[in-house]
């Protein structure tokens, strides 16, 4: 008997349906066997379905004589089902990697539950994946197993059966069956998870739910939404059966109101001929079955709900129209809005420029306005230690406010106040160009830390790379940078990179990565505080995992290995800690497996820890691919591990300044097994590596001496002597203590 038994009703998906298949049948969970039900399928899907049978035993083809529908395609499947769990997938969806076993362990550590619940991302035909808007149900504290009476909140959710695995014992004792006709997922959901004794999540992106540019019946205006009625009459009368469900009544009735008027709100649902007689049956279920008493739920629009239940159809008719000319109305005002906003910016603008520059005020911004970060941050607080009348604003987004310490001044981009302070500041100190609508005022100093030590094409480098560059002018950016008034180096080869990227009017200085400074000298107890924090212990290793984006793939994210697989090569005593591109931290990649290992203690999460510096100095290896990282982790002297396993399609897509893996700084794997045995063997960290790291130190170590952002601060804003300050690192071949005209 198999463990999971899939069912997959087929109708018309033979662009999709090889996606579908594959998705299961290379899955790293092998139990299981997959029902392909074809539903006399008119295409050529039939074929592939005895193709993928042909190939591997676990598929099961089933070509039903008769179309029937969704409804009793999923039944006849679920008829033929031997194994212990249940799950369907719509043929034009597609199951992640890694889904089955994640499934799997969540069953094995919560005692074979009813349903298992497992969250899902939609992906757009014209590229975006965006996880569902729900998902922080499944982040939700509380217990391991429960009843839907526990968590009523999973009622909200959207009501389909495939992101959800049903005990088979569960499912027929209780003698689920779709019905035939749309809106068919919502009879089983309700029912069972109403019944289910014991419910658990997956806090895992499990599904790829494809949206479709054409093809969708629901978006199809036809009388097939008036199989809505029968359905909402089936669970009606599944509850009055069933006095102990008696409590959710009031729910379902509320939930029916909503769907009667989500349909009718809606163009492409109801055909207009048809309106008035869906308005007339959707009325007489909201009379009929409203429970003695009831009080509407906060989310149902009153008027709405009294003109459907109770007037006519022109009068709600009417209310329609009006809401719809209001809603034009209100599209007119916001754009009448707009423009007056934007000359009132403009008038504001033009006053604010005509007062005299604060030669004591400092405005910084990080990534993006991320918060108090990077070089930046290393450059404040050496200005507020020996430049105290220096006053410093940050420039923090709405959403990472709180992330800021106490004693720190802010103000949100865009306002104002940002406006105001970037006007009459003195020095402007960016990681990341400022916005296009900065005006660059003389005597005004702009200072551009960069973001390390470039390995990537940057700047007008880009230009061969038209992938790398997709949504992003080079002409535009370069005018941005021409704002600079001084670009930081960290070590010859970056300015040399420096210049030929961003052929602009600036002055390279010489300093070193002010960021860098707490890798050189760290702070006494640093490192033991973030471990702490982290919850490692001194008696563990600590391997930080950090690969970077990539340009070629839609969302710059590209599966880098198996992360559970690269987990469990560790020794015992070994920790791993991931961190994602920060590009990547609001993204549906962290909900594809890193939340779920994270949850289940496999390894850490690190992506939203603030700062990058306190990692570093907390772990023991960094494993990277092409990240600027893996030069800042060199003056920490601790092993370093390049996992470049797409090396040729990196360099095409997005080109290097040199090829990493000729002269790297640790030991390269090219594929997961040779990751997986590096550290196996403990070869990471022999006495090769050593030599790599010592040498590529030497080639890159440049002027980061522990005193960069002193030097930034003494040079720029104390005006004091360069001499004074200048690097005591040797630069190979460069006299040390100079400045460099662009």
């Amino acid at each position: 008997m198999p463990r999971f038994s899939i069912v997959v009703p087929v109708h018309n998906v033979q662009g999709y349906l090889r996606v579908c298949l594959e998705s299961v049948l290379d899955q790293s969970y092998g139990d299981f066997e997959v029902i392909v039900v074809n539903d006399c399928s008119p295409d050529g899907s039939s074929a592939i379905i005895d193709e993928f049978a042909a190939r591997d035993e676990r598929v099961v083809p089933v070509h039903l004589p008769v179309n029937g529908g969704i409804g009793p395609a999923r039944n006849h499947g679920a008829k033929l089902a031997r194994g212990e769990y249940l799950l369907f997938l719509d043929s034009d969806d597609s199951y992640t990697p890694g889904t089955l076993r994640a499934i799997a362990e969540r069953i094995d550590a919560t005692s074979r539950p009813d349903i298992v619940l497992f969250d899902y991302a939609r992906t757009h035909w014209h590229g975006p994946v965006r996880r569902n808007r729900d998902a922080a149900v499944f982040e939700a504290p509380g217990p391991e197993v429960f009843t839907v009476a526990e968590r009523p909140d999973l009622l909200d959710l959207f009501t389909v059966v495939w992101n959800k695995a049903y005990r088979l014992d569960f499912f027929r004792e209780g003698g689920f069956t779709f019905p035939t006709g749309f809106y068919e997922d919502a009879v089983v959901v309700y029912q069972t998870l109403w019944t289910a004794r014991t419910i658990t999540l997956v806090d895992r992106i499990c599904v790829y739910y494809r949206q479709r540019r054409q093809g969708n019946a629901m978006r199809t205006p036809s009388r097939e939404h008036f199989e809505v009625f029968a359905q909402y009459e089936r669970l009606f009368r599944f509850i009055a059966e069933r006095p102990e469900l008696e409590r959710w009544r009031g729910f379902l009735y509320d939930h029916m109101a909503d769907h009667y008027l989500f349909i009718l709100r809606q163009q492409d649902r109801v055909p207009p001929s048809a309106r008035p007689e869906f308005h007339r049956r959707a009325a007489r279920d909201l009379r009929t079955y409203r429970p003695s008493g009831h009080r509407l739920g906060a989310d149902i629009p009153r008027v709405s709900f009294t003109l459907l239940a109770r007037t006519p159809y022109a009068l709600y008719g009417l209310h329609r129209a009006a809401a719809v000319l209001r809603a034009g109305l209100r599209r007119r005002y916001r754009v009448w809005r707009r423009r007056l906003r934007r000359v009132l910016l403009a008038t504001h603008r033009r006053l604010v420029l005509r007062r005299a520059l604060d030669p004591n005020l400092a405005v910084y911004s990080a990534f993006s306005h991320r918060g108090v970060l990077g070089d930046p941050a290393a450059i404040h607080r050496k200005a507020r230690e020996i430049a105290p009348h220096i006053r410093g604003v940050w420039v923090v987004g709405k959403e990472y406010v709180d992330t800021l310490p106490p004693d720190v001044e802010h103000v949100l981009p865009g306002s104002r106040a940002y406006r105001k302070v970037t006007a009459r500041a003195k020095y402007l100190v960016n990681n990341v160009n400022w916005a296009n609508d900065l005006v660059k005022r003389e005597g005004a100093v702009h200072i551009h830390t960069h973001q390390g030590t470039p390995l990537k094409s940057m700047g007008a480098d880009l230009l061969k790379y038209p992938g790398a560059r997709r949504g992003f002018s080079v002409p535009k950016m370069l005018h941005r940078a021409d704002r600079w008034d001084y670009s930081l180096v960290a070590n010859p080869h970056s300015e040399l990179v420096w210049d030929r990227a961003y052929p602009c009017d600036f002055v390279s200085l010489r300093s070193g990565s002010p960021r860098n400074d707490c890798l050189v000298r760290p702070e006494p107890g640093r490192r033991e505080s973030v471990r702490q924090r982290l919850d490692v212990g001194d008696d563990r290793t600590l391997i930080l995992y950090a690969p970077t984006n990539r340009d070629h793939r839609q969302g710059g994210y590209a599966p880098t290995c198996d992360l559970e697989r690269l987990a469990a090569g560790l020794p015992g005593d070994h920790v791993l800690a991931v961190r994602l591109h920060p590009s990547l931290a609001q993204r549906h990649e962290r909900g594809l497996e890193l939340r779920d290992l994270a949850r289940r203690g496999v390894l850490l999460d690190v992506t939203d820890e603030p700062s990058v510096e306190d990692l570093m100095l907390a772990s023991d290896a960094l494993v990277t691919d092409y990240s600027a990282l893996m030069f800042d982790y060199a003056h920490l002297d601790r092993p370093i591990v390049l996992h470049t396993y797409d090396r040729d399609t990196y360099l095409a897509g997005r080109g290097t300044y040199f090829d990493v893996t000729e002269r790297p700084p640790g030991h390269v794997a090219y594929d997961e097994g040779e990751l997986a045995r590096l550290f196996a063997s403990g070869a990471w960290r022999d006495e090769e590596s050593a030599r790599l790291r010592e040498a590529f130190r030497e080639r890159f170590g440049g002027y980061d001496d522990g005193r960069a952002s002193e030097r930034v601060v003494r040079l720029v804003m104390l005006g004091e002597d360069l001499a004074a300050v200048s690097p005591t690192v040797p630069a190979p071949g460069v006299p040390s203590g100079q400045l460099a005209r662009s």
